[in-house]
């Protein structure tokens, strides 16, 4: 084993601190700005929704803002480095996720006048069925949060040599400043803002990369050379790290975990001023989403163009394969003071988004969930006070989690497994009450178990047992250009090893591709479910407000209003007064009648037209959550 010299790559000057710290002034005076200037009508509605009148523009910056994180800066760059461009094949799993969302769970989400996504499963199922997804969510977004944290920090760190758990706690105070302070409109105007950072940077790393490797048909061709462009590979193997399959299959499951049904995102949606400003967002954000994809991707054959004849990884000029992107920069840009600072604000703006996201999001989610059922009588003051209260607490819970980050491995492949794992049954569940009218609410707890069982049973069976090197090995990198060390050449040969027992299952079930978790997750829930559903006893469909199912079979059933309505399972789309897509009714829970979910006040010649209303009643009773309880 031969030692190389690390070539002298230049730490922060000044002026790159000035840019640094500049992002970080310019997320605080955000929020400081939102809570001054809404300081008289700060309600709990308008602290975690903005008022519902938020337009399509920075809803769409702020999701593509959120989701591109860190994780996407550092992590995607390295992935096509080491293995190629095949991760572009995501902007179709993109395109998948973000139609399924607009037509499929948004349309639901948005006309129930809901919070809290999990709101929708008491309506459909009952508190049960609510309080498990609540606690699961919960779970993921906090172990999520704690590797978005983690990335931007080990940047840095190997930037800087800034104290690495100093930084981490910068970034956790910086953005439960500001998103407590000026709750859910701060957070979206300040991810507005940053996704231009995290674009800038990204575009200023290409340029420069792109000059100094002898324009863009040269890195073409290299790449080419070093077969970084074998994009397409239609291999169906499950096992296989990244295929075709994998990534369109497997990544809009995901993905779709993420964006479908993840409070974070509906959130975002559903305090948007209509349902048509809340798609046209989404369908914005899928832009944003194909810019930062293709900006990473070029970034990381550019990088590889740079480094073809000497890996700093292989070399062991880095610790790991998430510093490569951090170490490029500082690299190309040693003689640019200032520049460094922009591309590590870069990395730092899809984190503040994302962390500043999720405590915005668990602050909702326990507050409706949680704290409201304990105590439904709290006044608006009280209720902001304690909202603020809890995005400190979770900002605190979200930054401590990054310590237990660095032993996941590439923070990519940890934060999708993530996804995949407890997104993947969560998007069963949601899946069950949106597109099947039979499904119960017995169906529904057993489907979950059953998917979180699945899904947790693979991704922790392949962190124990890894896949075989030749599922998931990279492709060739060279140190040949490398300098020696002066008259040090190392031989070592390595004492023999006794190969690990593994169990019958490591090279087959615990090998499959971690895109393929949520997928498990959510195929396992919702077959149980409906299985569980048939044996128990299907729900009624004339029990069931239209407004909480989503009738799919419309567009396949066109030419049979008999087929139709069959497939309806008795839910009564056909009614004129709560026509799906013509009348908007807002759906009312029979122990939480209130203003924060239905300000629209249906008339009661509109609500006798509901499964269990009576006139003589303040509101009507769902009947079929009330026979389940």
């Amino acid at each position: 084993m031969s030692n190389f010299v690390a070539p002298e790559v230049k730490k922060f000057a000044a002026w790159d601190y000035v840019v640094f710290a500049g992002l970080f002034l310019v997320c605080a005076s955000i929020g400081v700005f939102f809570a001054v200037k809404e300081r008289k009508k700060k309600t709990s509605k308008e602290f975690l929704v903005g008022g519902r009148q938020m337009t399509c523009g920075p809803i769409a910056f702020s999701l593509t803002s959120s989701f591109m994180s860190a994780v996407t800066v550092l992590g995607t760059p390295s992935e096509v480095y080491r293995y190629g461009a095949s991760f572009v094949l995501f902007f179709l799993s993109y395109a998948l996720v973000i139609i399924f969302t607009a037509e499929l769970f948004l349309p639901v989400f948005y006309r129930s006048g809901i919070t809290s996504t999990y709101e929708y499963l008491e309506l459909r199922f009952n508190k049960i069925v609510r309080l498990a997804a609540t606690l699961i969510y919960i779970l993921q977004t906090i172990l999520y949060t704690g590797i978005v944290v983690y990335a931007p920090s080990l940047a840095l760190n190997q930037v800087t040599g800034f104290d690495l758990w100093g930084s981490v706690a910068a970034t956790g105070i910086v953005c439960t400043f500001y998103c407590t302070l000026g709750g859910l409109k701060a957070v979206v105007w300040t991810d507005a803002f940053q996704m231009i950072v995290m674009v800038v940077g990204f575009v200023t790393v290409l340029i420069r990369g792109t000059t100094l490797n002898g324009g863009s048909a040269k890195i073409w061709e290299v790449a080419y050379e070093g077969s970084r462009l074998n994009i397409i590979d239609f291999d169906v193997d499950p096992l296989r790290r990244h295929t075709f399959w994998t990534i369109v299959i497997g990544g809009t499951f995901t993905w779709l975990g993420l964006y479908g049904v993840n409070q974070s995102t509906i959130q975002r949606c559903i305090s948007c001023k209509s349902e048509k400003h809340a798609k046209l967002a989404l369908y914005l954000n899928l832009l944003g989403l194909w810019v930062v994809l293709v900006c990473a991707v070029f970034c990381g054959l550019v990088m590889y163009s740079h480094y073809k004849g000497c890996d700093p990884w292989t070399a062991a000029f880095i610790s790991a394969p998430d510093q490569l992107m951090p170490y490029f920069v500082m690299d190309i840009f040693s003689s640019m003071p200032g520049v460094p600072g922009l591309f590590v604000a870069c990395a730092f703006s899809g984190t503040l988004s994302t962390v500043a996201a999720s405590i915005n999001a668990l602050a909702t989610v326990t507050f409706e969930d949680l704290v409201k059922k304990g105590f439904p009588n709290l006044s608006d003051k009280m209720s902001t006070w304690i909202s603020k209260g809890l995005c400190i607490l979770y900002g605190v819970l979200c930054t401590s989690m990054a310590a237990a980050t660095s032993l996941l491995g590439g923070v990519v492949q940890a934060s999708l497994s993530i996804h995949g794992m407890c997104g993947g049954p969560m998007l069963g569940l949601f899946t069950l009450g949106i597109v099947f009218p039979c499904a119960n609410w017995q169906g529904a707890i057993g489907g979950l178990l059953a998917g979180i069982t699945l899904a947790f049973w693979a991704g922790t069976g392949s962190f124990i047992y890894p896949a075989p090197p030749t599922k998931s090995i990279p492709l060739q990198l060279s140190t040949l250009n490398c300098t020696l060390a002066n008259s040090t050449e190392v031989l070592m040969t390595a004492a023999p090893t006794a190969v690990p027992d593994r169990p019958l299952l490591a090279d087959t079930w615990y090998s499959l591709s971690y895109l393929y978790f949520s997928a498990i997750g959510c195929l396992g829930c919702v077959i149980t479910g409906l299985l569980i559903s048939l044996i128990t006893g299907p729900s009624k469909g004339e029990d069931i407000p239209p407004v909480l199912i989503k009738p799919v079979c419309n567009p396949f059933c066109f030419w049979s209003e008999r087929l139709k309505t069959l497939f309806w399972c008795g839910v009564q789309h056909d009614s004129p007064e709560v026509d799906f897509e013509k009348y908007l009714p807002k759906v009312i829970a029979n122990e939480a009648v209130s203003d924060d979910t239905f300000k629209n006040n249906i008339t009661k010649e509109n609500k006798r037209h509901f499964p269990g209303y009576n006139p003589e009643e303040k509101s009507y009773t769902n009947m079929s959550r009330e026979s389940r309880l």
